[in-house]
């Protein structure tokens, strides 16, 4: 088969490689006839995350259909078209028992913190991920799910991580009605993010990034008022005077690793690889909201030290939420947005790459060219 290979920061290929097999009674095996590059994607492609080894096939957004099945399997048969979560969970743990499957005791031997997670380094477990044309998917009982007949390919993919991680992270604010919620970041999650609050009962949504084209996304997609932090010597302040001075009531860094705006904590996280990474959005959103508020997090930070400003957020008795979206447990209510139309997912696609050109999908999406804001993935095998 072909797979998307890395072969260090900044170089990936398409080469040859093994269909994947069945290792265990309860894998399956799936074709991929859709993927996509995910913002966290970048991170392992700017060599952002430890222990992402030459060889490694990223990829966790993915959907396809069921190649093959492990003798164990029961809910999945051999052409079934699924949609396949980020999370790679048990469904038995104390933890997947919770509805925590991004923190599943049982398939990441590397970490204590995050479970398994496809196409993510060995930090995450070490899994081959979907941008290739076959993808070995475990515990493949409690993981996928099919694809209502009813919805596309593209709403599909886009629920596999972007749309359920932006609503995680509205929800994780608990917004409550007429709250103000400033969301940082206007990437796919960030977009999401926005969308949601308004889902939830936001009174106000403000969005702040410093790309002109993907605010003026925001503005369309999500219905928010946008700032680019760029055209205002203090982003905060701003978002103090846009809040009585009382700042917002919840706050979304949907930005993680590689936050823009401070020169120096971007040189020591995402060029020194001195921090888990910039933590410029984290302590915007820190700033910015108000005493008593609260701040979610689901932008991703690798496992390093980070200058988080914990002193403020003690000081002002806020509530910090963080963690990698539990996917399967937003499906059926996302399931419900997109069927009643108050969600179309592939609103936010921009750009299509055939495999074959995913280097180029990979240096577009970095370098922000082409207003691209959301990158899929097309395997020659669908």
């Amino acid at each position: 088969m072909r797979a998307m290979v890395y072969r260090g920061p900044y170089k990936v290929r398409v080469e040859d490689k093994d269909i994947p097999a069945i290792e265990h009674p309860n894998d399956a095996v799936v074709r991929v006839t859709l993927g996509a590059i995910c913002g966290s994607d970048l991170h392992l492609y700017h060599g952002m995350m430890p222990d992402t080894r030459i060889g490694h096939t990223f990829g966790h957004e993915f959907i396809g259909v069921v190649h093959a099945v492990g003798s164990s399997v029961q809910n999945l048969n051999v052409g079934d078209r699924v949609m396949v979560p980020f999370n790679i969970f048990c469904g038995s743990c104390w933890f997947c028992a919770r509805g925590l499957y991004s923190n599943c005791h049982n398939v990441n031997p590397n970490a204590s913190a995050i479970g398994g997670i496809y196409g993510y380094s060995h930090t995450c477990g070490g899994y081959d991920g979907g941008q290739a044309e076959f993808v070995r998917v475990p515990f493949a009982d409690v993981g996928p799910a099919l694809i209502p007949d009813w919805m596309s390919d593209e709403d599909a993919v886009l629920l596999t991580d972007a749309c359920p991680t932006g609503y995680f992270g509205a929800q994780l604010g608990e917004i409550t009605e007429g709250d103000v919620v400033v969301v940082f970041g206007a990437g796919p999650v960030g977009l999401f993010a926005a969308k949601s609050a308004w889902l939830m009962g936001a009174g106000r949504v403000l969005v702040v990034d410093h790309l002109d084209y993907r605010l003026e996304k925001a503005r369309t997609f999500a219905h928010a008022e946008t700032f680019n932090f760029t055209e205002h010597d203090d982003i905060v302040l701003e978002m103090k005077k846009q809040t009585d001075f009382l700042g917002a009531d919840v706050a979304i860094d949907a930005v993680g690793a590689e936050a823009d705006g401070n020169l120096l904590m971007h040189v020591t996280s995402a060029k020194l690889k001195l921090q888990g990474g910039s933590p410029v959005a984290l302590n915007w959103a820190i700033d910015a909201v108000r005493k008593g508020g609260t701040v979610s997090v689901v932008g991703a930070y690798g496992p390093l030290f980070s200058a988080v400003k914990f002193g403020d957020a003690m000081n002002k008795g806020l509530t910090i939420r963080a963690n990698q979206c539990p996917v399967k447990r937003q499906w059926p209510r996302l399931f419900e947005h997109v069927k009643n139309g108050y969600l179309t997912p592939s609103d936010i696609v921009t750009h299509r790459f055939p495999l074959e050109d995913i280097a180029e999908g990979y240096h577009v999406f970095s370098a922000k060219l082409d207003g691209i804001i959301k990158p899929l993935v097309v395997p020659s095998a669908a």
